[in-house]
């Protein structure tokens, strides 16, 4: 078997390697193949493990004997499914991998907002604390969580971690689901109601045609005045431009972004300039037990796929 990574650096690194993966064959690894590479690398290889390679027409055109492609990731739309049934080529991915991952980050991020950790670190650090007059400076605003309203976005296994925690900060959890969902301490609401009540809005739901662009001028116009947005999900959902004039104009208290519509970020992306923004770049599925975890998640479903029992199949 001849199975061959095309952007392996997307995944792993000195701590998260590919060792699981050679008991089933020769294991090539690429870094990060670019779009014209892909199809002769990948021309007779029997099975392709990628992240967010494109994986079409065109890249596959030459893989006559592919059998099998394996994702580092939840999402497929990287993946000409259509071909690949076509063709009899089984594609797996790898899902609830980073639940507790995302949901962490999530936090870390709402908790930075309130608490300004960043922000007196660097007071600290720059020698300021040793010159105050008093032994706390207030400096920057703290609030608490506790009493605070969270509206989750998309209630799957993500936005489910994110309201358990929700709950121990002993906020009010209300959440839209465009299928009918149950969770104790959580209310659901309308998309509507949940812009109108929320202190925070906290996106988990999938990228797709209902919703992309979903957070436009209009919903965060319905935000609560001073209310933080904070998107783990995808870039996808949102309009940057949109969301860099609610936060010039003050009407909301801040964002926390972890995804954007283009990535790694273009050099002219209007949220770096944006007021009270906090960004990371796309690292909230990325701990390293996530990291080692998923790996053993492609494994298994490799080692599924050769005893003619595919786990995580979606075609």
């Amino acid at each position: 078997m001849k199975i061959v990574l095309t952007d392996a650096q997307t995944v792993l690194d000195p701590l998260v390697n590919a060792d699981s993966l050679k008991q089933f064959g020769e294991v090539i690894v690429y870094g990060l193949l670019k779009y014209d590479e892909v199809a002769e690398k990948i021309a007779d290889v029997d099975m392709v493990v990628c992240n967010k390679t494109l994986l079409d027409e065109h890249t596959l055109r030459l893989a006559k004997n592919l059998k099998y492609i394996g994702l580092f990731a939840t999402g497929y739309n990287n993946i000409d499914i259509d071909y690949c049934t076509k063709h009899g080529i089984t594609v797996c991915n790898a899902g609830s991998y980073s639940t507790n991952a995302v949901a962490q980050h999530t936090f870390a991020l709402i908790l930075e907002h309130y608490n300004n950790t960043r922000n007196y670190n660097k007071y600290v650090h720059d020698g300021l604390w040793k010159r105050s007059k008093t032994f706390s400076p207030f400096v920057y605003p703290l609030n608490e969580l506790a009493g605070k309203t969270l509206g989750i976005v998309g209630f799957g296994s993500i936005g489910r971690a994110v309201a358990k925690i929700a709950n121990a900060f002993e906020m009010n959890v209300i959440a839209f689901n465009r299928s009918k969902k149950q969770a104790e301490n959580v209310k659901f609401v309308s998309f509507e109601e949940l812009l109108l009540q929320s202190d925070i809005v906290s996106v988990h739901c999938p990228l797709n045609a209902q919703s992309e662009n979903m957070f436009d001028k209009a919903s965060f116009a319905k935000m609560k005045k001073g209310a933080l947005f904070v998107n783990t999900a995808r870039g996808g959902v949102m309009v940057e431009q949109d969301l860099f004039n609610a936060l010039e104009s003050g009407h909301l208290g801040g964002a926390a972004i972890d995804t954007l519509k283009v990535e790694p970020m273009e050099e002219d992306c209007i949220l770096m300039s944006a007021k009270n923004c906090i960004m990371t770049p796309h690292i909230a599925w990325a701990p390293v037990e996530t990291r080692i975890r998923l790996m053993n998640i492609v494994a298994d479903n490799i080692r599924n796929f050769i005893d003619k029992n595919p786990t995580n199949k979606v075609n």
